[in-house]
């Protein structure tokens, strides 16, 4: 796992919180001055609101700081290896810098429904069966999900960066929907 890149806003908020919980610890050892259990209740209480509201404001400055958008995306399937390579430029379009951005690739096979109805779309037939079912193969896998990291050195605010990422393409695949999603941090 990265870590995350801090920006001034990020320990902002961490600072923010952490006074926070500094001014709710005196507040409590005012408010419970003879009891040690009433104190430590109220102590524990003012950590837990704290650090939820410190991780949720790191979450939300996370996702809206760090903006990047995929430009001139282009797929290729290469039949030899059976891949599908995808190839583009990422742009930092926010005002702070990057440390790194993972794409996240779903390829759907029969995505646009192209692929019609067959026997057992709906259900299966139950039943007894004497001599074996021809229906009965190896179920295969209708979505293949990769992530990819594709910027690993840092993006600064306003730079282009090319890249490429290789996901397997499986041969039964027919009438596919490509999904990806850009994660920034």
């Amino acid at each position: 796992m990265r870590l995350p890149y801090f920006t001034i806003l990020h320990w902002l908020d961490i600072a923010f919180f952490l006074i926070l919980f500094i001014f709710l610890v005196i507040l409590s050892v005012k408010a419970a001055q003879n009891s040690v259990k009433l104190l430590l209740s109220m102590i524990f209480a003012s950590f837990i609101v704290t650090a939820f509201g410190a991780v949720l404001g790191l979450v939300i400055l996370e996702k809206y700081t760090k903006k990047a958008e995929l430009l001139n995306v282009e797929q290729r399937r290469v039949l030899i290896n059976e891949t599908l390579v995808l190839k583009g430029r990422v742009k930092n379009i926010g005002k702070f810098k990057i440390n790194y951005c993972k794409l996240e690739i779903k390829l759907v096979n029969n995505g646009w429904g192209g692929g019609g109805f067959t026997k057992g779309t709906f259900f299966k037939p139950g039943g007894l069966s004497l001599f074996g079912s021809k229906d009965e193969k190896k179920q295969r896998p209708n979505v293949v999900k990769a992530v990819r990291y594709i910027i690993t050195d840092g993006l600064n605010p306003g730079e282009i960066k090319n890249f490429s990422a290789i996901i397997p393409y499986p041969p039964y695949f027919k009438n596919t929907y490509l999904n990806y999603k850009l994660y920034c941090h």
